[in-house]
């Protein structure tokens, strides 16, 4: 892939990251039902919600800027990491009769992340070595 579909690709994966990241903000900030029940059935209703809502809405910024978009996705990558572990180890793919749609969306934005940091890993190490 050529560097300038490389750039539209990447910048992509980090919107529809963003965006999915976004629009659940209003689920956790709004107490929904499903979020209370997900943050309850690991015990961090009301804080952990809040503090990963919080988290979740640095990370979508973090990713929409180009050049701190690694750091996005590092730390987006690692918090759909918890998010789908949480449902194959305790809320099962179907939270609440959603039809896994929490979880479908959980691995989108954790595949745009990851490709963001396959992308961006030398960019990155780069950047960490020169600031030695």
């Amino acid at each position: 892939m050529n560097r300038k579909a490389s750039y539209y690709v990447t910048r992509s994966a980090a919107i529809i990251a963003a965006i999915i990241l976004l629009q659940t903000l209003f689920f956790k900030f709004s107490a929904h039902p499903d979020s209370v029940y997900i943050f309850s059935t690991i015990g961090g209703e009301p804080y952990t919600r809040i503090t990963l809502g919080i988290l979740e809405l640095i990370i979508s910024f973090l990713l929409v800027l180009s050049r701190t978009s690694i750091y996005g996705a590092l730390l987006g990558a690692i918090t759909m990491l918890g998010a789908i572990g949480s449902h194959l180890l305790l809320f099962g793919i179907e939270v609440n009769g959603d039809k896994g749609k929490l979880f479908i969306l959980a691995v989108i934005t954790f595949l745009c992340c990851w490709y963001i940091i396959y992308i961006k890993w030398k960019q990155l190490i780069k950047h960490l070595k020169s600031q030695r």
